[in-house]
């Protein structure tokens, strides 16, 4: 009886959890095992010949100056649009959560930017930052405007930054605005009777209650923007002189434009503990500042 239960559960796991298990191993999980492997080779990508080389391309990668600088890139735009992006979000969020009558359209509009593409969206500022932003220059003189935003190479990192923050701090409001709904108004009620000011009720009740929004915004951004691919593809292809080369960029690059595909997966590789590593740490130090009402 006992037997015939358990063998039942276990059949009743497997129609249900078992189709999308089998689709993460051979989605996820072989690809990255295979991928392991050619790390250790030094396959081109295309030929049948594999040669096993060890530790050689860990050993490349570190000598490669590109991939150091595409790398140092890569962590200060990661630090200066997780902060920027999450600010404008969390701004927002408070904004529309007061009673404004356009709320709802004001959501709809800042959402927007994150259901259009990263390909798409580098086109489209591509011709705002070249074409646009020269035509409004030309016509009211702000220097502003006249920027050369993708020909320098400071300009240029903020053209992304730009970009990247007007994309996902839309998404980020959404998290934010159902963390902010959540909060007990009467804590707020009861702490400006006690005459806390609305910065002290922001710091002090709002900010620690909506902190499992922030350990979900910081880990979104922090890996996305590690991982930032086609926004860099099609905005600036990593110039000018590849000041603005993200790693992901480099890596495709080093794979499928120079034909080092074991090289290219030895950098993935090196990327991929770098990136679960910060986001690891990430998650375990906001989490601890986590509080219940």
């Amino acid at each position: 009886m006992y037997r015939n239960k358990k063998a039942s559960n276990w059949l009743q796991q497997l129609v249900f959890i078992g189709p999308a298990f089998a689709a993460f191993l051979i989605i996820i999980v072989a690809p990255f095992v295979m991928g392991m492997y050619y790390s250790f080779t030094n396959w081109n990508g295309v030929s049948n010949n594999i040669t096993f080389a060890g530790f050689d391309n860990f050993v490349k990668l570190f000598s490669d100056e590109q991939f150091l600088a595409s790398f140092g890139f890569t962590v200060r735009f990661t630090i200066v649009a997780v902060i920027v992006t999450n600010l404008i979000g969390f701004l927002l969020a408070l904004m529309l959560t007061q009673a404004l009558k356009s709320r709802n359209l004001l959501r709809t509009v800042f959402f927007l930017p994150n259901v259009i593409g990263g390909l798409l969206l580098g086109f489209i500022w591509q011709f705002i930052f070249v074409r646009g932003f020269s035509a409004v220059g030309g016509m009211t003189n702000i220097g502003f405007f006249n920027l050369p935003w993708l020909g320098d190479e400071i300009t240029s990192f903020w053209a992304l930054v730009i970009v990247s923050a007007w994309q996902g701090a839309g998404y980020l409001m959404v998290i934010y605005i159902a963390s902010l709904v959540n909060v007990p108004k009467e804590l707020n009620e009861a702490a400006e009777i006690d005459g806390a000011t609305a910065w002290q009720r922001l710091r002090n009740i709002t900010i620690p209650l909506v902190m499992p929004a922030v350990t979900i915004c910081l880990f979104l951004t922090i890996s996305n923007s590690f991982k930032m691919f086609d926004l860099n593809l099609s905005l600036t292809k990593g110039g000018p002189f590849n000041s603005t080369q993200s790693v992901a960029l480099n890596i495709y690059l080093e794979a499928f434009q120079n034909n080092r595909y074991g090289l290219g997966t030895a950098k993935a590789f090196i990327f991929f503990v770098v990136v679960a590593l910060v986001s690891s740490v990430q998650v375990y130090l906001t989490k601890k500042q986590e509080v219940e009402a």
